[in-house]
């Protein structure tokens, strides 16, 4: 996105890229069929530091920006929900259509282009030394990404050069990510590896409601994902299993019309099967309806509203979908992406401190902060 902009601009532009070929982690998300954008994307859907960064470049380039160049390309596509735009055929044509974009502007690519070094000279140049030969150029661009799964060739080396040019670089960790679970969790749940259910996940102040998924490791599904972006080990986090649904009520109503029913029958109708008699087995008392006391009925809705699941930490960068954390906001232009200190040096994308929810928040940053670079370049 940021060589075609700056292709488009007249400027001589080259993308330097390690991989085999362009744009391997497009190729593989979404199942094959690139969730491009969300329309409803805004600075609310993001992770940072600095929570404002991100709100020039989203603003100047939007989810109908990419979606004008989507249909000018003719590339069919469908909403799955929560705004999610898809590819109705496969992530191979968003790929191809950023490739004619940059042909087009004239932006020469080379992959198998592993970056040695990068050398700021005295007269203000980036020269960068690779197999296929030495490069020099007024202006750098760090689109490398983070290190989330390290076997599509995701690394460090864009904190490395960050750094290297005195960037500050905070702290990274796992976002997006299944959480795993240890002890007691793990052996009450473990067997129930492919339930699937929904819920509202919370911690630290923030909720989506979504899927859960119960794994041979852990937890997994959308609701999980999306919150562990917000957990740290330690952190309390609490399962709405009935979301949307008023616990006591229903459970008062339960006790009225079905009084000589077992409470895991009744909960079997509203949750998996298996998974209501785990939560009766372990978490609450079974037995028919008719002989909970007020107050034991009012503690089982409110272990349901609010049950506590204790994680022991995440499947790390090896299933990862993002890094949180990367190159400090408060060292870099919003409005270029520009380093404040370091003149024609940029960093976009998820090299930076700026980490989108699921859904397509990800790849709006990355158009919209590589179209904010590629404007700002030799400006």
């Amino acid at each position: 996105m940021c060589a075609l902009t700056a292709g488009q601009r007249g400027l001589r532009v080259l993308v330097l890229d390690h991989a085999n070929k362009a744009g391997k982690k497009i190729l593989m998300s979404g199942g094959g069929r690139c969730n491009f954008t969300n329309t409803g994307a805004s600075p609310a859907n993001f992770v940072s530091a600095n929570k404002h960064f991100c709100k020039s470049a989203l603003a100047r380039y939007t989810p109908w920006h990419f979606i004008a160049l989507v249909e000018r390309h003719r590339i069919a596509y469908h909403e799955k929900e929560l705004g999610q735009l898809f590819c109705d055929d496969s992530s191979k044509q968003i790929v191809a259509m950023l490739l004619a974009e940059c042909a087009h502007a004239g932006v020469e690519i080379r992959t198998h282009c592993t970056i040695e070094r990068v050398e700021h000279t005295d007269a203000g140049h980036y020269r960068l030394h690779t197999p296929q030969g030495h490069f020099t150029s007024a202006a750098l661009v760090v689109a490398s990404g983070g290190l989330s799964i390290p076997s599509m060739g995701a690394s460090g080396f864009g904190y490395q050069l960050a750094k290297q040019f005195g960037q500050h670089v905070l702290p990274t960790r796992a976002g997006l990510v299944p959480l795993t679970l240890s002890g007691k969790h793990a052996e009450r749940l473990q067997d129930l590896a492919g339930v699937s259910l929904p819920v509202e996940a919370t911690c630290n102040g923030v909720s989506f409601r979504n899927f859960m998924l119960i794994t041979h490791r852990g937890i997994s599904g959308p609701s999980i994902l999306q919150i562990s972006s917000y957990w740290q080990p330690g952190d309390d986090l609490r399962l709405d299993l009935l979301p949307g649904i008023d616990g006591a009520q229903q459970l008062a109503d339960w006790q009225r019309t079905r009084r000589d029913t077992e409470l895991k029958t009744v909960l079997g109708e509203v949750l998996p099967k298996r998974f209501a008699q785990r939560l009766c087995e372990h978490w609450m008392i079974n037995k028919p309806l008719r002989q909970y006391t007020p107050a034991e009925l009012h503690a089982i809705a409110e272990l349901l509203a609010a049950w506590p699941l204790i994680a022991s930490g995440s499947e790390g960068y090896r299933t990862a979908e993002v890094t949180l954390g990367g190159v400090d906001t408060d060292g870099l232009s919003s409005s270029t992406l520009q380093s404040k200190t370091i003149p024609g040096l940029y960093f976009i994308g998820e090299v930076v401190d700026v980490t989108g929810w699921l859904g397509g928040y990800n790849f709006q940053w990355a158009w919209a902060s590589g179209h904010a670079a590629g404007m700002a370049i030799g400006g």
